[in-house]
């Protein structure tokens, strides 16, 4: 049965998760119930920390439909389980789009396939507005009374992380309602059913099932977060201990403890609370807005926004708005800011939806889809800046998705509930302290077997026994670790980057890849006009500095830059996206734009109209008296007036215009776009012979193209069937008019960023959506690819015409020597070989995005080797962005993503360290936002995250120490009846641990990247080696002085009256703690001399793992450190030589002989000698060499005359003893190297360029592509 009613919800998606259905059991929850009382509540407490054991221990299992309860596990590598409670519902219908009036008349209407329900699926009939307002009662209640011909449905569903799930009858599953997306409908079948409105029945029905429109952020109470907070299984642990210490008598260090507890608690609350307070705020400025809605019978009604369903039409106010929800324009023009969801601030131009004519072609008339008409569709959170309209005719838009199914919802829930963060360190963390419990556990049987041999009472067992488990996992743990990361979120805020995920800080420690946009990250945003390369009778004329000339002022070339563009005025300035604006600019032209006044004087929208100075235009001749001085003026006047606009669309990479040239009857059609795309769509003999040569030499230097074309329209193009027309039946067979050339210059920071993650062996990847050729230019001229290197272009073309998908390979540019290129490999065995010049010659693999996607499909073990030396991805998508970071990170390398938030988001998401280099801290999808706008915030990140993630390390290592240095002095002194002082546990743990755990993660961050990284986690050689050898020395050196302190001459078994030191004890002092005495036997000279080298210990340990260069500044530079450590041993000295008898009745040490304390100096300075002998010595001298060796730059076969840009692959991360000769040759552990030591062998790689590729299956080899030399 569990295999059979397995479902399967969200499939194939980010948030995929399978679902069992349960049934509450009662005689179950009442054996857990009397279990709960028996263990006085522990049980509880475990089954809220296990929601799996919680529902399997209360219920039995029975099918999805007949559920209860729903268990549901996450498919990802996480596999983190959900437990939710099925409700259900009364409606009128299971139907949310089905139209009430029709539901009596046609109960059995077929069943639609596009539904995601069972009911029928009819265009809603529209009724009129006769029904009455809603009462005060509730919705559903009211509806089925107000209904009640027919039977009410009962809706079964539950709700999750925002999101409601329900019960689909047909596909047996529970099911998301997103909103009018999950009809499937046609752009022309939502401009004829969808765009009359809803009736206010209708309105009420489909909020049942959409619940209101409303992101709800709630900020939860202090109560409810203090309840979650201090049900954490840590702070549990730390309650059990604080009613052990009270048991034990030893109640300073139990409040000391509650304190500590307090203030961490009281600190994350305070930080939970504000990040509640932060999101809830940035949400609530469209939560509750008034809007204007369009009713079925053409009413036009107010209502709150938070009344709003899919299909509601919302009339968009002129003077705009910020949008509660998603909508599509069906009539009129928007210009928006949508800074908030891509942290652009550029304006950007929405128009209609298209609405193809009832003959149109099905391709012309696809269903509407929010990523594919984006340009059409207002995203929840925007801001509306202005709207254009028809007289009489307003702006609407046509409501698609509310509440957490918009965009914005979807930003805000993935803020809710992000991912766990997954980590090498977290998982070793676990296992680490899983290691301390062991080592716990054995001391508990000690300890019960001794005291069981020694006949102790049985309160004092259990008490010492399970405080040895107390001991060891210390308390302070996770408040000593997130120290280092707040220390880091710290400096990193004042080096101006913003950080949302501290947690994510330590993972940028270990980026050994960082992908970077182009425009905008590593070149200049703006860009500036090089030239113009005009075309007249199919031939190139010379190129010329700028179109402002009056030559060319009536010319079709320079019409086409004054009027293909999406540029509008707000508040008299121009306004748009930056090209545009340069390209505009370059003309000197004139726009102006009608006002709200003007267009309602006219029955059609007026159109924008361009024109150029009057200094540009030739003198006319002077005027005659007759001539009437307005027709002169009509006549003399040369203005363009743009009738539609086509926006720019980055998957068609062009955009378009209709204009008019005043006083002529005839329209034209102005087009720009990428080169390649623009010359497809003209005339052949428009277009020069030479034209790919021409262009192949601007893009290789590294300018931005764009070209221009133009057609003169039919005479039967009148302007109303202009507005209606499809923009393919505009953009054929255009005359071609020539080239713009822009120069995008880069960023002066730029060379010098990527030069010093080079040489710190950190690859570097360039996305963007600009040409290959440029893109190529661009690495080159950075440096991401040196002069030097070849770079092969991956052509891949899908299967068409029965032939099989095929990649073919050539020279971006052909070097000289081409031969050469036989000889590349990758050579993992010269590791350390630093001398000698270097003859191996890198390449780099480049594609285009349609590449990318055709590998990706047809070649998914290639993409895996590409990826391995691609560095040139051009024409990417937005969505195929998150893709390349997505494969990076499958071959198990850490990616960093560097964009400007434009179309970065997803992939800024993604990246284990994503950066935007926005000034706009909306940008909310990226883990860390620089306010400095270029790329020097990156080697920053990764040095912060370096510097991070060794003090996690060392704060890690210095608590293990401080937990066994500890566990030792207890453990020895119990084989005695003995135990260290409750002020002596009070002195440690607050004077020296706290003190020193919470400086010694103050280290800044080393000044410049090194080659070398650090461990991925915990469980390494260099580190198990430094702590296991460190436990060794503190272990031998406390046997040590247990065991001679009693070789002593004057040693006895202390009493009151033992006077080692020949110092007089007063009586009545040893009177006073007689009693306590004892109980506890604290005042011996074993213990005097444990904690007087164990207090040592831990400030030897503390200094020897508190390590600088190469990822931290070095401790003697971190002054509250050295201030602290240095005053520590000052006072323990002073108590050591100069006994004060306060401080000594205080920790309860006895006065020793001087020669004893000289003895345990020198064991100090000995243990000291051996400590930071071992650990600087011979583990980051010798044994890094020669065990855990990694060659000088961390790479394979890379040497300092020719450092890694892409070719050579880091070893970091692999734990093999590469340079030791007795060790067998290993598998490196990330996939990304063991690929390199895959192609190092293979003599077909890296592919020739005469060779093409070809997916064919070979079931012989087991692979999915041959290598065919064409």
């Amino acid at each position: 049965m569990e295999k059979e009613d397995l479902k399967v919800l969200n499939k194939g998606e980010e948030d995929e998760m399978e679902l069992q259905g349960y049934r509450v059991c009662r005689w179950r929850l009442a054996l857990v119930g009397f279990g709960v009382l028996c263990t006085g509540g522990f049980l509880l407490l475990l089954l809220y920390w296990m929601p799996e054991w919680c529902v399997k221990s209360t219920c039995t299992r029975t099918t999805a439909r007949d559920a209860e309860v729903v268990l549901l596990r996450s498919t990802d590598e996480f596999r983190r389980w959900f437990l939710a409670k099925v409700r259900v519902m009364l409606a009128p219908g299971s139907n949310p789009f089905h139209s009430l009036e029709t539901q009596t008349t046609s109960p059995s209407s077929p069943s639609s396939s596009s539904c995601p329900f069972h009911s029928p699926l009819s265009p809603p009939s529209l009724a009129n507005g006769h029904t009455p307002h809603p009462s005060d009662s509730s919705p559903d209640q009211e509806l089925i009374m107000r209904y009640a011909d027919y039977q009410p449905t009962q809706i079964r569903y539950f709700t999750l992380h925002s999101t409601k799930y329900f019960w689909n009858d047909e596909l047996q599953n529970f099911e998301v309602l997103n909103g009018l997306e999950d009809l499937q409908v046609s752009c022309s079948t939502l401009h004829m059913e969808h765009s009359a409105g809803l009736t206010r029945n209708q309105q009420e029905y489909r909020r049942l099932f959409f619940g209101v429109n409303e992101i709800a952020v709630k900020v939860p109470s202090v109560f409810k977060l203090l309840i979650k907070e201090v049900l954490n299984p840590f702070y549990i642990f730390q309650l059990f201990s604080v009613i052990l210490w009270s048991a034990d008598e030893y109640y300073y260090y139990a409040m000391a403890i509650v304190f500590m507890s307090v203030i961490s608690i009281a600190t994350s609350l305070y930080t939970i609370k504000k990040q509640y307070i932060m999101l809830h705020d940035m949400v609530a400025a469209h939560s509750i807005v008034r809007v204007s809605v369009c009713r079925s019978n053409n009413e036009i009604e107010e209502v709150l926004s938070t009344d709003l369903v899919p299909g509601d039409v919302m009339i968009i106010p002129s003077n705009g708005t910020i949008m509660p929800c998603d909508a599509v324009l069906v009539s009129g023009t928007c210009i928006v800011n949508e800074s908030m969801l891509t942290g652009e601030s550029v304006p950007v131009t929405k128009t209609n939806l298209p609405n193809p004519s009832p003959g149109a072609r099905d391709e012309d008339d696809g269903a509407y889809d929010t990523e594919e008409h984006k340009r059409h569709t207002l995203f929840c959170g925007t801001h509306v800046i202005q709207t254009r309209f028809y007289t009489g005719e307003l702006v609407k838009a046509v409501v698609v998705c509310t509440g957490f199914s918009t965009a914005k919802g979807q930003l805000v829930r993935s803020i809710l509930y992000p991912k766990p963060t997954d980590f090498k360190l977290y998982r070793d963390a676990y296992l680490f302290l899983l290691c301390l419990v062991a080592v716990a556990g054995i001391g508990f049987v000690y300890s019960i077997v001794l005291s069981v041999m020694n006949e102790v009472e049985v309160k004092t067992i259990i008490i010492e026994s399970l405080d040895i488990i107390t001991i060891t996992v210390p308390p302070a743990l996770p408040a000593a670790l997130t120290a280092g990361i707040v220390y880091a979120q710290r400096r990193l805020k004042s080096a101006g980057i913003f950080c949302i995920s501290p947690q994510r800080i330590n993972i940028c420690g270990q980026i050994n890849l960082v992908c970077f946009d182009k425009t905008g990250t590593l070149t200049e945003d703006g860009l500036d006009l090089w030239g113009v390369q005009r075309v007249e009778n199919g031939r190139f004329h010379l190129s010329e500095e700028n179109a402002y000339k009056e030559s060319l002022v009536k010319s079709q070339f320079v019409a086409c830059m004054a009027t293909c563009h999406s540029l509008t005025k707000i508040e008299g300035q121009l306004s748009g996206d930056p090209l545009d604006l340069k390209m505009f600019e370059a003309t000197g032209w004139i726009l102006e734009e009608a006002t709200e006044e003007e267009t309602s004087l006219h029955n059609r929208i007026m159109p924008t109209v361009v024109k150029p100075p009057k200094q540009l235009l030739p003198p006319e001749p002077a005027i005659s008296p007759e001539q009437d001085m307005e027709l002169y003026e009509l006549s003399s006047a040369y203005e363009i007036g743009i009738v539609r606009q086509f926006p720019f669309s980055s998957a068609l990479q062009r955009m378009s215009v209709v204009a008019r040239l005043l006083g002529e009857k005839r329209m034209d059609a102005y087009m720009k776009g990428a080169p390649e795309v623009v010359a497809s769509l003209c005339k052949k003999e428009t277009v020069p012979e030479n034209f790919a040569e021409v262009l192949e030499d601007f893009t290789k230097q590294g300018f931005r193209v764009i070209a221009l074309a133009r057609r003169r329209l039919e005479s039967k193009l009148t302007w109303h069937k202009v507005q209606n027309i499809s923009r393919d039946h505009i953009e054929v067979n255009m005359e071609f008019l020539g080239l713009i050339i822009m120069q995008n210059k880069l960023k002066a920071e730029t060379p010098g960023v990527l030069q010093d993650l080079r040489q710190a062996n950190i690859r570097t990847v360039m996305v963007t959506g600009d040409n290959m050729l440029t893109a190529i230019s661009v690495a080159r001229d950075c440096g991401m690819i040196p002069p030097q290197d070849t770079v092969i272009i991956a052509d891949a073309l899908p299967p068409h015409d029965g032939h099989s998908a095929k990649i073919s390979w050539r020279y971006a540019d052909k070097p000289s020597k081409t031969s050469r290129l036989e000889h590349i490999d990758i050579n993992l065995d010269d590791v350390g070989h630093d001398d000698g010049p270097e003859t191996r010659e890198m390449y780099h693999f480049a594609m285009s995005g349609k590449s990318f996607a055709v590998i990706d499909e047809h070649f998914p073990d290639m993409l895996q080797k590409l990826v391995l030396h691609g560095t040139v991805f051009a024409r990417m998508a937005p969505n195929q962005k998150t893709q390349l970071i997505e494969a990076l990170q499958d071959v198990d390398y850490f990616v960093g993503m560097c964009g400007d938030g434009a179309n970065d988001c997803g992939a800024l998401k993604r990246a284990h360290g994503g950066i935007s280099l926005s000034e706009l801290e909306a940008s909310v999808a990226s883990p860390f936002t620089s306010k400095t706008p270029n790329i020097s915030c990156v080697p920053s990140l990764i040095r912060e995250g370096r510097a991070a993630l060794i003090t996690s390390f060392c704060v890690f290592k210095f608590m293990a120490l401080y937990s066994i240095i500890q566990y030792i002095s207890v453990t020895l002194l119990y084989s005695i009846l003995s135990n260290l002082g409750d002020f002596q546990f009070l002195f440690i743990d607050i004077a020296i641990i706290l003190i020193i755990v919470f400086t010694m993660s103050l280290n800044p961050a080393w000044k410049e990247l090194v080659s070398r990284r650090p461990p991925p986690g915990l469980i390494s050689g260099p580190l198990l080696f430094s702590v296991m050898t460190q436990i060794l020395i503190c272990f031998g050196f406390q046997i040590f002085t247990f065991l001679w302190v009693k070789q002593q001459p004057w040693y006895e078994p202390w009493t009151p009256l033992s006077n080692a030191c020949n110092m007089s004890l007063h009586v009545n002092i040893s009177d006073l703690n007689s009693t306590e005495l004892d109980d506890h036997n604290i005042q011996n000279y074993e213990n005097t001399s444990l904690f007087y080298v164990s207090s040592f210990q831990y400030l030897i340990v503390a200094i020897v793992f508190s390590k600088g260069k190469p990822f931290r500044q070095p401790s003697y530079k971190n002054w509250p450190f050295m201030v602290s450590a240095f005053s520590l041993y000052v006072f323990l000295l002073f108590i050591l030589f100069y006994p004060v008898e306060a401080i000594d009745e205080f920790l309860e040490i006895v006065c020793i002989p001087v020669d004893w304390r000289l003895k345990l100096i020198l064991i100090t300075l000995a243990n000291a000698a051996l400590s930071v002998l071992v650990e600087t010595f011979i583990l980051d001298i010798v044994l890094w060499k020669l065990v855990f060796s990694r060659d000088k730059h961390g790479s394979i076969g890379v040497t300092p005359t020719a450092p890694t840009p892409q070719g050579g692959i880091d070893l970091q991360g692999s734990n093999k003893f590469l340079s030791c000769p007795c060790c067998p040759h290993k598998t490196p552990q990330a996939r990304y190297m063991h690929l390199a030591q895959e192609l190092s062998v293979d003599p077909d790689w890296p592919p020739k360029p005469t060779t093409t590729t070809e997916a064919k299956p070979l079931p012989e080899n087991g692979s999915n592509f041959q290598i065919m030399i064409s």
